[in-house]
């Protein structure tokens, strides 16, 4: 993340529960650990990152003309028990790129997720790019009613086929529109997917959201990632603050994605100060199963060196492991031999390794 240009925020654990509220479009407010503080506002663990990003983006760089790039490292806290396994609290890396609503923004972060899981060791993974515009063109035309249209996009997001038909009917949606939405959640592959969309409306902003697409596919081919790219036309996020692009990723012997991320144009506006913006987060923990359940195997960070003291030797260990310090090489003082995995060099300290070093 660094490379590309981000630079990291933190923000706070706790955040106040207007922040994550129905109407910003985050987790629903039943999934939230809640608190009260002595004045008796409302507080969350945090169950989402963007949007307390988003607050401190409106804030602190209001003025800001240039675009914003932020990266962080944090956990999240979801309260969800229906799904047994699933953990309650997870370490969440990614990074919001603020300021910028073009087709490049958004390859590059694309590109940027493609890149960071290679880098933590995966080779095979998918990113599953959709648009929510698609979507909304079609619920529009359809003349869906913003109640009809939530079930829908649930409905979807689920893959639930056999639920589409009677809400639709319920609706009485025209047989036209029953069939496309029918084949929405079908409707994922190679690109050769988004010329087969275009067939299936004229609705112009789903038109143009498949215009879109395309635009971003060529510039992931210019960065050579489109092997890790195909299209989910009914990839649709529970959090309903995307407006755009929207992705995720997938590798083998993992349930869920580990990586997710979208376009959210109107989502730091809600803290009064518009500013297109699009982002992600890696799910470490889902990228370390998948890592350990594919027998990846990853260079060990190298720990330095050991030096075995025993209780004679302590002060020459200390003086050693100060000038290593000193030098930049870490160490690590033990009293008798133990793992030394990872570790350069096992040093056993005594007189005669002081002068090797050089320490007096």
């Amino acid at each position: 993340l660094h490379l590309y240009g981000f630079r990291d925020i933190e923000t706070p654990v706790f955040e106040f529960f207007d922040i994550f509220s129905k109407e910003r479009g985050s987790v629903p407010s039943r999934e939230m650990y809640k608190f009260f503080d002595r004045e008796g506002n409302t507080l969350v663990l945090r169950p989402d990152m963007t949007p307390g990003i988003a607050r401190c983006a409106a804030k602190y760089y209001e003025n800001e003309s240039a675009p914003v790039r932020l990266c962080y490292i944090g956990n999240t806290f979801i309260n969800n028990s229906s799904y047994q396994g699933r953990l309650k609290e997870i370490t969440e890396a990614g990074c919001e790129f603020i300021g910028d609503s073009s087709v490049r923004a958004d390859a590059e972060m694309i590109a940027l997720i493609i890149d960071s899981i290679l880098a933590a060791g995966l080779k095979e993974f998918q990113v599953e790019v959709g648009h929510v515009g698609f979507f909304k063109g079609l619920a529009y035309s359809a003349g869906l009613s913003e109640d009809a249209t939530g079930k829908l996009r649930t409905i979807i997001r689920n893959k639930m086929l056999f639920s589409i038909e009677n809400l639709l009917s319920e609706e009485q949606i025209a047989p036209e529109f029953i069939d496309v939405f029918y084949k929405l959640p079908q409707m994922f592959g190679n690109v050769d997917i988004l010329n087969s969309a275009k067939t299936m409306t004229d609705s112009k902003e789903a038109l143009q959201a498949i215009e879109h697409l395309e635009q971003v596919y060529e510039l992931l081919k210019i960065y050579g990632f489109e092997k890790y790219v195909s299209f989910d036309l009914g990839v649709l996020s529970e959090l309903d603050y995307y407006t755009g692009v929207i992705f995720k990723a997938y590798t083998y012997d993992v349930g869920e994605p580990i990586a997710k991320g979208g376009r959210y144009d109107k989502l730091i506006g809600q803290f009064g100060s518009d500013k297109a913006s699009i982002g992600f987060g890696i799910v470490i923990d889902r990228l370390q199963l998948a890592i350990t359940r594919q027998n990846i195997i990853l260079p060990v960070e190298d720990k330095g060196k050991l030096l075995v003291a025993d209780e004679k030797n302590t002060e020459n260990a200390i003086k050693l492991a100060k000038s290593l310090r000193n030098s930049g090489i870490a160490a690590t003082i033990v009293p008798k031999m133990t793992d030394a995995s990872g570790y350069s060099e096992v040093i056993t300290v005594n007189e005669t390794v002081l002068e090797r070093f050089g320490v007096k």
